[in-house]
């Protein structure tokens, strides 16, 4: 499975398509301050560092290799806005003030799975206390177990819950309070101009599809 592409010529230019689609949310809200909770070679972050120098985005990556890898071979470097971690993601988030960050971004994987422990109810919930917006991009097929999965833990952490992606492959799993609501019909106009366009699902039928899905819970990921 491809994990990461760096334009090395220009790290504005984002080949995959859930991060075009990622890209559009966080412009879509006007957020310049976007934690990243699994970094890889970090391409989204360093592409929204070198749109607004004066942001602040912030990456954690568990894997040191990842990093190490991304510094050799990837081109990463120190940049203006951009600030690289080795950390666990959940560890981190839960040492950020409250409201500290315009989102959050969760791009983790275990193989093909988002690691659980990101997507419970409690972490969510502790996400929803460090920003207002909480994206996760999820890969899943047909059935979208892990998809309703994550959105139902989302329902519960956050009052608005949406998603943006394709029946198979990458689905971003968007939350959002009160204080940032985007407009829908405007996203979904703008990610249908995307060489891969996404559909979008609103809340009111996400909230169909996910009725009597059974959130994960800290309890039963331990």
């Amino acid at each position: 499975m491809d994990a990461s592409y760096v334009d090395l010529a220009d790290v504005s230019h984002l080949e995959f398509d859930y991060m075009r689609w990622l890209r559009l949310v966080l412009q879509a809200v006007r957020a310049r301050r976007v934690l990243h909770v699994g970094g890889g070679a970090c391409a989204l972050a360093r592409a929204l560092a070198a749109e607004d120098p004066s942001g602040r985005q912030e990456v954690c990556e568990i894997g040191a290799d990842v990093l190490a890898f991304a510094r050799d071979h990837l081109g990463l470097r120190r940049a203006p806005g951009l600030r690289v971690r080795h950390a666990e993601g959940r560890t981190h988030i839960a040492a950020q003030p409250d409201s500290s960050w315009d989102a959050i971004v969760i791009d983790a994987f275990v193989g093909a799975q988002v690691p659980p422990r990101l997507i419970t109810v409690e972490a969510l919930l502790d996400a929803a206390r460090v920003a207002p917006l909480t994206l996760v991009n999820v890969v899943d097929n047909r059935a979208a177990r892990d998809v309703k999965s994550a959105a139902s833990a989302m329902a519960i952490a956050y009052s608005r819950v949406w998603t943006l992606g394709h029946h198979v492959g990458n689905t971003i799993v968007a939350g959002c309070t009160a204080a940032c609501q985007p407009d829908l019909d405007v996203l979904a106009a703008r990610a249908a101009a995307d060489p891969s366009p996404p559909r979008l699902t609103p809340p009111s039928q996400l909230a169909r599809l996910i009725a009597g899905v059974t959130p994960l819970r800290d309890e039963a990921e331990a």
